[in-house]
């Protein structure tokens, strides 16, 4: 594609961006000017003035994508056409699987990757790929069975490595960029691989041949869906998260173009400019970057190399978090290294879309502190009596235009399964998915706003000198005890009852109008025991609700 077209592309995208957001601000004008603007309402404007841009971002990548999605049939082709260029067959140059791994459970590390191997021998393709395990586990008894574990299944195969660092420097991207500085040999490009990824042969051939199509791709960044759960917090977690990412990053794609995200796994890269151009240095305070596959997204593209998302489900998958508690601590992770992004903005040959970039991971989360706050602001503004001439219709419709917004990826996603029952079939079909859908719906309309006050929360004490670094993770599912939800959680509810309270005592309408944001953080306890209880897990289970396509396709075979 042309620069003037790309500019164009760009252009009509931002246009649209910012004529849903216009809309957004005016239908919460329209709700707070009656009766004049406050001092609090005017900070109640603020904060929307701050969360909006993410609001209408992703209803804009929504509309795009729901529309790319309905209009073709082959929606991947049409934002990434190197596809259509690749080469089927066995690849030409050596790709490295790079498997990142500490404290794992080799047990379930290990079955995957054995199947990708032998169905790469199936296809002819051995020969081009060698299995990379780069341990960063410190402990030394894990150490040694994770030792174990590698001779056993290397014993068989002759293109698996495995190396144990003695530090983990660097965390994940110092591991990987050791790999290339000192293991990666021959190959061409690699994968790269979390301890808990899946990937079929097919989908890796892919990569591969469009990496050697498109000889200026430095990244090529695949979907990511999750692996079959078990427990009911992932089952229902994943099933929106599926249907979301696969309109947002259609419509992303088709304006960002070459500067496309990296997630960090599941993804091809080039070898050469990746260790050339992609070396992360430790801040000004020591401290190492810790999301720090955008910032090599961004490094890369500021080098001249191209980077694309395939916006395509299959072939690819991940474990999410057991459990709430996991999934929350995860949170506050990629919180933090998302914040750490203001200090790179004025990094040397940083782009103008890099930059856009690295902002809108820094929405993500700077959003949660402007939410709570909002709430906070408006439980005030009604208790003081500065609501009274707010018509609430009005204020009904400036709150449920802006839920759409924010919740637009998943809709349009669970539009277009409703609309195109090709899409709704290995699910069981539509009525089936949509008895997921609405299991979700309602299970995220109460997570959602306690895992915002969650995020709120971390970030206000995190230039307090609270921290958090690159853990292990509890993949295993597991029930969570009340009294350990309770030690957990119990600030949340007293927010939430809090908030409940001051908004019951002002009128009926104004607590309907506050419950969907405070209902959740009261039973953020409940919420949390029974989204891990195996029973409520196995009851979903067993009526296939929200199951996924690999889970009704393992239980046909």
């Amino acid at each position: 594609m042309t620069d003037e077209n790309a500019t164009l592309r760009r252009a009509l995208f931002g246009a649209l961006v910012a004529a849903i957001a216009a809309l957004l601000l005016w239908l919460a004008w329209r709700a707070l000017a009656p009766g004049g603007v406050n001092a609090i309402e005017a900070l109640i404007l603020l904060g929307l003035l701050g969360v909006t841009p993410w609001a209408a971002l992703s209803a804009g990548n929504s509309l795009v994508g729901l529309t790319i999605l309905l209009g073709s049939r082959n929606p991947p082709a049409v934002v990434l056409p190197a596809l259509a260029r690749a080469r089927p067959g066995p690849p030409r140059n050596v790709t490295a699987l790079a498997v990142c791994i500490r404290n794992e459970d080799m047990g379930a590390v290990l079955p995957p990757l054995g199947a990708l191997l032998d169905g790469l021998a199936a296809r002819g393709a051995a020969d081009r790929f060698v299995l990379w395990l780069l341990s960063d586990t410190q402990d030394p008894a894990l150490a040694e069975a994770e030792d174990a574990a590698v001779r056993d299944f290397a014993e068989t195969r002759d293109n698996v490595g495995y190396r144990r660092r003695a530090e983990n420097t660097g965390f994940k991207a110092g591991n990987v960029m050791d790999f290339l500085d000192h293991h990666a040999g021959e190959a061409a490009f690699f994968i790269t691989l979390d301890a808990d990824s899946v990937m079929t042969p097919d989908a890796v051939l892919r990569l591969v041949a469009i990496m050697e199509a498109e000889p200026d791709l430095a990244i090529v960044q695949q979907l990511i869906v999750g692996r079959p759960a078990t427990a009911a917090f992932p089952r229902l977690f994943q099933f929106g998260m599926r249907a979301g990412m696969r309109s947002w990053a259609t419509g992303q794609a088709w304006w960002q173009l070459d500067a496309g995200p990296y997630w960090g796994h599941n993804a091809i890269l080039r070898c050469e400019p990746f260790r050339r151009h992609a070396r992360l240095e430790a801040l000004p305070d020591g401290s190492r970057i810790l999301s720090h596959d955008m910032v090599e997204s961004v490094r890369l593209q500021a080098a001249g190399w191209r980077v694309r998302c395939l916006p395509a489900e299959d072939g690819s998958l991940e474990s999410n978090p057991p459990a709430m508690p996991e999934f929350l601590r995860r949170d506050e992770r990629w919180g933090a290294g998302n914040m750490q992004y203001f200090r790179l903005f004025r990094l040397p040959g940083m782009t103008m879309l890099g930059q856009l970039q690295l902002l809108q991971a820094i929405l993500l989360f700077l959003g949660a502190p402007l939410y709570a706050l909002i709430l906070l602001l408006a439980a005030l503004n009604a208790i003081t009596g500065g609501g009274e001439a707010t018509p609430m219709g009005a204020l009904a419709l400036a709150i449920f235009a802006h839920w759409l917004c924010y919740f637009a990826p998943k809709l349009s996603g669970y539009a277009q399964a409703l609309i195109q029952p090709r899409v709704a079939a290995p699910y069981g079909g539509r009525v089936a998915f949509a008895k997921g859908a609405a299991a979700e719906i309602v299970f995220m309309q109460l997570f959602e706003p306690l895992s915002t006050l969650n995020k709120a929360m971390f970030l206000a004490t995190l230039p307090f000198g609270r921290r958090t670094g690159w853990a292990p993770q509890n993949r295993a599912d597991r029930g969570i005890a009340w009294a350990d939800a309770a030690r957990l959680l119990w600030p949340h509810t007293l927010v939430g009852a809090g908030l409940t309270l001051a908004f019951a005592a002002v009128s009926l309408p104004a607590l309907l109008l506050a419950l969907p944001f405070t209902l959740g953080m009261i039973l953020a306890v409940p919420l949390c025991v029974l989204s891990a209880d195996p029973q409520l897990s196995a009851w979903l289970r067993a009526r296939r609700i929200a199951a996924t396509p690999e889970e009704l396709s393992a239980e046909i075979r």
